[in-house]
């Protein structure tokens, strides 16, 4: 009997789109049964799964709320994945771990390769990057991906709240100097089962160990993400804003600093891992209610009648 692929992450987006592509394999593990809070659910959890592969999704994403909640933040981004890639370490189980484009300032005007400088802004950034930190440490056979701009249709997210909030407001302002790269979680989940299938079928590669890049191809900014989407939805009929106004980002403060370039080159991914190009290089379509979902991102300002 084959092996189930335990995923991390529970409700999540990802999750959902690795159970969606991975089918009866894909175990999902979640709160209350696997909780980083609760760091005995973790080995519990591996144990009971017995995985090939374990895809680590779960995260402490609350990029604002973590700059006055440092403590959970660490406890979701450190110290569970290190527990966890302990587990996997001793069991000799490869580890997928899921990071994140807010590791880096997002000062460099280029997209940012594995080898730059990282310098996270807030404190959710320094709490994944710590965690890349603790996996590495741990002996694990890990592989970290770091992506950015994840969208789905479930969840929190920036499209459907896009598409939500064009249903009663007539104006949107929305953040126009922040550039990244828009990551259908569909497709990250595809080029994640990629791996899994290579190292399943052709074994571990300690060239594998490290840090890579896994996110979508194209480039745009939340206001250009914005327009498309409503250009989109007026096509189809939907209800749009009259206007949606670009803005910067010191015109919406938040309490945390958002990477001004969170685009990321995944050159190294593609060769080093071998998942298959398509996968992340299709544009896929923000505007589609079934597969729309952007994660936290509060780069928006609404204004008109409630």
């Amino acid at each position: 009997m084959t092996q189930p692929i335990l995923v991390t992450g529970g409700s999540g987006q990802l999750a959902t789109a690795l159970a969606a592509l991975g089918g009866d394999r894909v175990h999902l593990a979640g709160r209350p049964a696997f909780d980083f809070d609760r760091p005995e659910t973790i080995a519990a959890s591996v144990r009971a799964a017995a995985p090939s592969i374990v895809v680590n999704a779960a995260a402490y994403t609350a990029v604002d709320a973590a700059e006055t909640d440092e403590a959970a933040a660490l406890r979701a981004n450190r110290d569970g994945p290190a527990e966890l890639a302990r587990f996997c370490a001793e069991a000799g189980i490869p580890l997928i771990h899921i990071s994140t484009d807010y590791v880096y300032d997002g000062d460099k005007p280029s997209p940012y390769v594995e080898t730059d400088a990282v310098a996270p802004r807030g404190v959710y950034g320094a709490s994944k990057l710590a965690g890349e930190t603790a996996v590495l440490a741990s002996g694990a056979r890990v592989i970290i991906l770091r992506t950015a701009w994840v969208y789905a249709a479930t969840g929190q997210n920036f499209v459907r709240t896009m598409l939500r909030l064009a249903e009663t407001r007539d104006t949107l302002r929305v953040v126009s100097d922040q550039h990244g790269c828009p990551t259908a979680a569909a497709d990250l989940a595809a080029a994640i089962l990629a791996i899994v299938a290579r190292i399943e079928t052709k074994g571990w590669n300690d060239a594998y160990r490290g840090v890579f890049h896994a996110a979508g191809a194209g480039e745009t900014t939340w206001h250009g993400l914005a327009v498309a989407v409503f250009q989109e939805a007026a096509r189809r009929g939907e209800k749009v804003p009259l206007n949606v106004t670009p803005i910067t980002t010191a015109e919406y403060p938040t309490p945390a600093r958002r990477p001004a370039n969170s685009r990321l080159d995944c050159g190294a991914a593609g060769h080093g891992l071998r998942y298959p190009a398509a996968a992340l290089a299709r544009q896929s379509r923000p505007h589609d209610r079934r597969n729309s979902c952007v994660p936290e991102s509060p780069t928006f300002a609404v204004t008109g009648p409630s």
